[in-house]
């Protein structure tokens, strides 16, 4: 069975995060959590602007698109949502619970991702995809169930559980705007969003740490969140929001497996929770979706080569065979094939 690249890409991102989750740890020591979220970020931020600087400066410029008109708006409601609300909320809610208990509530966030592309932003779903979904969700529960929930009033829970809504909608504003460069995307957020925890954070009373533990930080920033995001939007791209944010869930899995790696005790909760995400993925990856659509006229831009739903003509000589990016018209089209909602499949079922 071929795996897709989305799926490819969205299984990396959960890796290169989850992986992280053990260096951010070891980071953190007594650094408030979001001052280290906004150095993570705008190490992101910087190391990806660095990388698009080498690809300018080789010749591959054409190559990177970037969102125009309303899609700037969709961005920057990504980046208002996932960069600046949801940590800011997160943070007042660490303030009234402890993180063991928040770390159960956070699993909302792939609920609240998923609810909102199958509802509002009218994504295509059936039972098996559904169920995928709820299988490895249900896995990131029972890994957080370890320190029990403890809280001492609803406003905590309430909280945290609303940061979790606001990085659902950056999930489905930043889908709007996949078509484009990945990493120009991930580079923008991380720009923004991380300098903005930050300035959070310091008001909130955090320090600033010294320049070793800066250089870690952006590094482990750049690794765990630059490229993990870069990746996630080329899922999101690929596959749509539900499932890139399903797969996606698996990353607190693979920092429990990586812990049991270096020496953590292998537990009951942690096998039940390999079994349901294993389960989950076999649905997602089994998934065939295939009926006969239409593909209404469209104008738009992002790299590209010539295959059943890119047919238009370049200047004679060229196949249009090779990667490349312009404005391009797409006529109506319809045909039956297998599926998923990327880019080019968001119509109505």
């Amino acid at each position: 069975m071929k795996i897709d690249r989305g799926i490819v890409a969205a299984l990396s991102a959960a890796i290169l995060f989850g992986l992280s989750t053990p260096a951010a740890k070891i980071l953190l020591g007594g650094m408030s959590p979001l001052l280290l979220a906004g150095l993570l970020y705008s190490g992101s931020g910087i190391g990806l602007a660095l990388v698009l600087m080498v690809r300018g400066v080789t010749g591959a410029r054409g190559s990177i698109t970037r969102p125009r008109g309303i899609e700037m708006l969709w961005l920057l409601g990504a980046i208002i949502a996932g960069g600046a609300v949801a940590p800011y909320l997160l943070m007042y809610g660490l303030q009234v619970m402890d993180s063991a208990s928040a770390s159960l509530i956070l699993n909302l966030e792939g609920v609240f991702t998923a609810l909102l592309a199958w509802f509002a932003f009218k994504e295509n779903v059936d039972r098996r995809i559904a169920l995928g979904m709820v299988c490895i969700i249900a896995g990131g529960v029972l890994l957080s169930l370890g320190p029990r929930y403890r809280g001492s009033n609803l406003m905590g829970p309430l909280v945290i559980a609303a940061a979790c809504l606001a990085w659902a909608v950056d999930n489905n504003l930043t889908r709007k705007v996949s078509i484009h460069d990945s990493m120009l995307i991930a580079c923008v957020k991380g720009l923004i969003a991380g300098p903005l925890s930050v300035a959070v954070a310091v008001h909130y009373g955090a320090v600033i740490p010294g320049s070793m533990r800066l250089i870690q930080a952006g590094f482990v920033g750049f690794v765990g969140y630059g490229l993990s995001l870069t990746l996630f939007v080329v899922a999101l791209r690929n596959l749509g929001t539900a499932r890139t944010g399903a797969y996606f869930s698996l990353a607190p899995f693979i920092g429990a497996a990586l812990a049991v790696v270096i020496g953590a005790p292998v537990t009951g909760l942690l096998l039940a929770a390999a079994v349901l995400m294993g389960v989950g993925i076999w649905l997602h990856l089994s998934e065939h979706h295939a009926h006969l659509h239409i593909h209404g006229s469209a104008v738009h831009e992002h790299v590209h080569t010539h295959d059943e739903h890119h047919r238009h003509a370049h200047e004679p000589g060229w196949d249009g065979k090779e990667r490349h990016s312009h404005v391009h018209v797409h006529e109506p089209l319809t045909h039956a094939h297998a599926h998923y909602p990327d880019v080019h499949h968001r119509h109505e079922h």
